[in-house]
């Protein structure tokens, strides 16, 4: 088999999650010829249901919402022009976790889990279903969460757990040589929003006609998802992929309204809002652009 000169592996929780926090960096590597692997570790089968017709789907109904969303994350990628994206440990292995809000407005492990949840995973159970993906595709870029899951949720938390032991585990040659030769991802980042990138987000949609765009957050006091620029080292370019990233996101229909403020921006605000993903670095050496304090490109100094 011949291997990509650039390949990049992507964890993430339940279908919708890469389009939202990845969609633009993922096209826009496909588009210059990269490997792009995702990994999903569920099936999003606890997710709120946004389509009145397709609320019988939902856990304590039908709970058949895990076999709609492949269908849905099937149609992103295609928008996205990813190939290779697959279930770690197949379909149905591991069920989303689902979650609750606590009283610092994050998110949190429910009361009750099922019993198959990603949450109780083995962590070296998990991990050995992503380290032969490790060194049969051997990225040179790793993606996943950070310690927090980005807001809370415990499948967020377990994919960024079981993604950083993977790869110490795939970068280890004596171990489980049946798994394959042994690989060490160069770089590995965790997803990031900007702080300042999204203050100027929420300004340009409320000012755009949404008033109601993210009400209640106060733009001095954001969540923990919103980084400091300082704790930033890459801002990848996406904006000529945006239309691309919008489509993948309305394919995500049970989970994201098509018709809500995603979708209700011009295309120059859209470009902005949307179009550049951040990222920190947490494995390899940076490589800022020229007269830039980001990198530019996932891939810079390898």
């Amino acid at each position: 088999m011949t291997l990509s000169d650039r390949r990049l592996l992507l964890v993430h929780a339940h279908p919708d999650d890469e389009t939202i926090m990845s969609g633009a960096t993922m096209a826009k590597y496909v588009a210059e010829g990269a490997q792009v692997t995702l990994i999903t570790c569920t099936l999003g089968e606890m997710g709120e249901i946004l389509v009145p017709e397709l609320e019988h789907l939902a856990a304590d109904r039908d709970d058949a919402l895990g076999a709609h969303r492949k269908t849905e994350l099937d149609a992103a990628m295609a928008l996205l022009g990813v190939t290779d994206h697959r279930i770690l440990g197949g379909e149905g292995r591991y069920r989303d976790s689902g979650m609750k809000w606590d009283d610092d407005g994050n998110a949190t492990a429910a009361d009750e889990i099922h019993e198959n949840a990603f949450w109780h995973a083995d962590l070296l159970e998990a991990a050995n279903h992503l380290v032969p993906i490790i060194r049969e595709e051997r990225p040179q870029v790793l993606v996943t969460y950070d310690e927090f899951g980005n807001y809370g949720h415990p499948d967020h938390i377990q994919a960024h757990r079981v993604a950083h032991y993977a790869a110490d585990l795939a970068a280890a040659p004596s171990y489980r040589r049946d798994l394959g030769e042994a690989w060490d991802v160069p770089k590995i980042y965790w997803t990031a929003m900007s702080k300042s990138a999204l203050r100027q987000g929420i300004k340009e949609i409320r000012e755009a006609g949404d008033l109601q765009f993210m009400e209640g957050m106060d733009p001095d006091n954001l969540p923990p998802f919103a980084i400091d620029d300082d704790d930033l080292d890459a801002a990848v370019d996406g904006s000529p992929w945006v239309d691309a990233k919008m489509d993948a996101m309305r394919a995500h229909a049970t989970q994201i309204a098509v018709d809500g403020p995603f979708f209700a921006l011009s295309n120059d605000v859209a470009q902005r809002a949307w179009g550049t993903e951040f990222y920190r670095l947490v494995k390899g050496t940076p490589a800022p652009a020229d007269g830039s304090a980001f990198e530019d490109d996932l891939f810079a100094g390898l």
